[in-house]
């Protein structure tokens, strides 16, 4: 597996004023550990919505903000617990961390996870300090930037993972999506549902968003949905045939052109999908916990038995 498109330096992150007085900043260039974040300037303080994977993303995220407003960073919303999302909170220390209770959770059962650095070597990932959410809620919560109504919304089954929210901001159909949507990176179940992730994909097309937020990739528009959907559709039925040969996930990974989805970044992912994919056709429940060391290393294995890339 090539992974021709690291041989550069990365651009440099970016501040887009996505609607007035809201800001998406997008880190290229969106691949492992390489997410996008936003944040809302209002009268007297900041809403943010996420972190970045490591101490010097996260900082120079702030420092990103500040160029914007000196105003305080009031609320920091998760919109689900990995690390790209969640390791930089410790350096807002003066927000009100906002996120779904089962994120709580995960983040303080998982901590610093081990799979961290066996995945992905080299990367300097500076000081962590696990620091979830501390106001939680069970289906949503509304926030205000001034009078601008942010819907803050569980998407009410494992998808991504099995804590995701979105930010949705109605008045100017605008929506922060997490890692429900990637743009231009290959989209990764792993910890969720892929049927799940389908179904909530479904769910946001109903909202009408104009503009899209996704978690990794550039700021794009609801076409994007369907593309994710393409995707994972395209993961079920591999499963299936796969499966049904007597195939494991490596193997079925393997037999299969990526085709259309070739060229999107981080293609081993297929492989930890396919795992995904599997133990959902066997009737394990969605989000329960599967094998990720051993997906882990069947992922590094598609992957020419090079450790994932990672220049976060």
């Amino acid at each position: 597996m090539s992974s021709s498109h690291h041989d550069h330096p990365l651009p440099s992150a970016r501040v887009e004023e996505v609607s007035d007085g809201v800001y998406a900043y997008v880190q290229p260039d969106g691949s492992w550990w390489i997410n996008n974040t936003g944040f809302l300037v209002g009268r007297h303080g900041v809403i943010c919505v996420d972190s970045c994977a490591t101490e010097r993303r996260t900082l120079a995220y702030r420092e990103a903000i500040r160029s914007v407003t000196g105003l305080p960073v009031t609320t920091l919303v998760n919109t689900h617990h990995h690390g790209d999302h969640t390791f930089g909170n410790f350096a807002f220390p003066e927000a009100t961390i906002v996120g779904h209770e089962r994120t709580r959770e995960t983040i303080l059962a998982e901590g610093v996870p081990a799979y961290r650095t066996t995945a992905w070597t080299a990367v300097d990932w500076g000081r962590s300090e696990v620091s979830p959410p501390f106001l939680t809620y069970a289906d949503g919560v509304t926030l205000y930037s001034d009078e601008l109504r942010c819907e803050v919304r569980h998407v009410g089954r494992p998808a991504h993972t099995t804590n995701d929210s979105i930010v949705w901001i109605p008045e100017r159909s605008l929506l922060f999506a997490g890692d429900l949507v990637f743009n231009g990176g290959t989209p990764f179940v792993m910890m969720g549902s892929v049927t799940g992730s389908i179904e909530a994909l479904d769910e946001l097309e109903t909202l009408g968003a104009r503009t899209i937020v996704p978690g990794h990739g550039d700021v794009c528009g609801p076409e994007v949905i369907d593309r994710v959907r393409g995707y994972l559709r395209f993961v079920m039925a591999t499963a299936e045939l796969g499966r049904s040969a007597g195939l494991t996930p490596l193997e079925a990974a393997r037999e299969t052109g990526l085709g259309e989805y070739g060229g999107l970044l981080d293609p081993e992912r297929i492989v930890g999908n396919l795992h995904r994919a599997y133990a959902e056709l066997d009737g394990l429940p969605r989000g329960e916990s599967i094998d990720f060391a051993a997906a882990l290393s069947d992922m590094i294995a598609y992957n020419g038995g090079r450790p994932l890339t990672c220049l976060a």
